[in-house]
């Protein structure tokens, strides 16, 4: 007889059951794409082109690519109403929080 999920996780040692729980809620935070990410905001590509003073195709292609600048992904964040913190972590050292580019653009 097949066993569910649930009579698995149960069987599963405290601290294994622990881990489980806090990765599953780890990866319930994360989204996958902006489009989910608007998704969750409850807007839609035509109020976020309004907002961006752009074509809403071309919120759409925002959404599609694979790369872009900082500068239009927090421009895209800002009109869905977010805050955009790019956070670095490096080996040894807490995590730092970058609030400006601006010493780091070429002259």
């Amino acid at each position: 007889m097949a066993r569910t999920l649930r009579e698995v996780l149960d069987a599963l040692p405290a601290e294994e059951r622990v881990a489980i729980d806090r990765r599953y809620k780890e990866l319930i935070d994360e989204v996958e794409s902006l489009r989910e990410l608007r998704h969750i905001s409850e807007m839609s590509q035509a109020k976020i082109a309004k907002a961006l003073s752009i074509s809403q195709p071309a919120v759409s292609k925002i959404e599609k690519q694979t790369d872009m600048y900082l500068s239009t992904l927090r421009s895209y964040v800002e009109a869905i109403g977010g805050e955009l913190d790019v956070i670095v972590r490096l080996p040894h050292r807490s995590p730092v929080k970058v609030k400006s580019f601006e010493d780091a653009a070429p002259s």
